[in-house]
């Protein structure tokens, strides 16, 4: 899994049957303190109504993706999987 941030919408009005009726999002990888890291990258929002803005969880694997849209055969890598409300990362331990 992946922490990411959305960075907006894409359109299309040819795409692959795979992707029809199915919301596509460009989205930016977050480090642990929610500071962008790698290149953006486009994923398919799976019903958890992300918008721009949001802070989401992005899976990444392929055979994953692929039991989740329950289609083995779709050429869909990434997916959002849930928007996330917090992330609590501990600071370093003082001595």
């Amino acid at each position: 899994m992946n922490l990411c941030r959305v960075l907006g919408t894409v359109v299309a009005s040819e795409k692959h049957p795979a992707f029809h009726a199915r919301k596509l999002m460009v989205v930016q990888p977050l480090d642990e303190q929610q500071k962008p890291i790698g290149k953006s990258f486009i994923a398919v929002d799976h019903s958890s109504s992300a918008g721009k803005g949001d802070v989401v969880l992005v899976m990444r694997e392929g055979n994953g993706v692929r039991q989740i849209v329950g289609d083995k055969m779709a050429p869909i890598r990434s997916i959002i999987v849930g928007v996330v409300d917090a992330v609590d990362v501990p600071g370093p331990q003082k001595p």
